[in-house]
């Protein structure tokens, strides 16, 4: 196999040839058709999420065919199209797995970060943590998926009824989410990078009844607000954005510093809530949503030896949509 590794925080991914893996006990190998670049790859391969198992393969955002099963695999057969997603693996016995809440599971494994990711030819998962694709033909477009929109789905629960909801950072996830939004009846109102004219306008075409800069108001109060910008800033504009009773939602795995604000913009019961992870029953909720909404996702493609590029253009915001590698 081939595979993108990452040796030493802050230093770029290297191409090797590895013996292609194989699958233990309860686990899948799988042949790579694409894996998405997301913005957790980028805290990953920055130091940001401090503990990597290196040297690590990134990506979690994986669509492959199954090519080969471990002993105790029944589920998943050979030759199936499968997705895997952030959450690789939970202990399943500890009390957030026991009630229900395997996202904030106190012994996970994380593709791409405690476990190797699909930045690769090949990979192998725990085939109890990935999802069929039986109905999804193109696996690039599917690849965003796997996380922007399973972590924007999430977040969306987290907003309740909302029916004027904004996002603050129109990427992956809130292209995803934005077509939800409109399919479900809500108002989507976007919230970019100053003078990004190219994200605002996308936003637009999505259905978005509102675009601008992230430090404007929007014409009328949110219900809700989710947060994909990792923009600790954000949050203090987005109390302001939100009316008495509303909800911020924090989409991103990590956040810079939030910095100190007044009260009066939290008091009225408005709510600050983060989402962590997913849980398997999302996925399933969100798979089979997906297609009956009608998303499509825009992506640009890249080859997997160029994986450095993907990263540093998403860095810089050179592309809308997600970018995805394609071995």
């Amino acid at each position: 196999m081939r595979a993108m590794v990452l040796h030493a925080i802050g230093e770029p991914l290297v191409l090797e040839e590895r013996a292609t893996p194989v699958p233990g006990a309860g686990e899948i190998m799988v042949r790579v058709e694409a894996c998405a670049v997301c913005r957790t790859d980028l805290h990953v391969v920055d130091g940001d999420l401090t503990e990597p198992h290196l040297p690590l393969i990134p990506g979690h955002e994986i669509v492959g065919i199954v090519e080969a099963v471990g002993p105790g695999v029944e589920a998943v057969q050979a030759g199936r199209r499968v997705g895997i997603p952030w959450l690789g693996h939970t202990c399943g016995h500890c009390p957030y797995c026991a009630s229900g809440a395997e996202n904030l599971c106190d012994t996970p494994q994380f593709t791409g970060y405690s476990r190797d990711g699909g930045f690769a030819t090949h990979v192998v998962a725990d085939a109890a943590f990935a999802f069929p694709l039986d109905h999804f033909d193109d696996p690039v477009a599917a690849a965003p998926l796997m996380c922007a929109g399973l972590i924007g789905w999430r977040s969306l629960r987290f907003a309740g009824e909302a029916k004027r909801i904004g996002f603050y950072g129109f990427g992956a996830a809130a292209h995803i989410l934005a077509q939800v939004c409109v399919w479900q009846g809500r108002s989507v109102y976007a919230f970019t990078r100053e003078g990004d004219a190219a994200a605002q306008a996308m936003a637009r075409s999505l259905g978005a009844v509102w675009a601008g800069s992230s430090d404007e108001l929007p014409p009328e109060q949110l219900d809700a607000a989710i947060l994909f910008a990792p923009v600790g800033s954000l949050i203090p504009a987005a109390l302001r954005a939100v009316r008495k009773g509303g909800t911020v939602v924090c989409g991103g795995i990590h956040m810079s510093p939030i910095p100190s604000f007044p009260y009066d913009i939290l008091w009225g019961e408005r709510r600050i809530v983060s989402v962590a992870n997913l849980t398997r029953a999302d996925a399933h909720e969100f798979l089979e949503l997906a297609p009956r909404a009608g998303v499509r996702t825009t992506t640009t493609v890249y080859p997997l030896e160029r994986a450095n590029e993907a990263l540093a253009d998403l860095r810089a915001g050179r592309f809308q949509g997600a970018a995805v590698l394609v071995p």
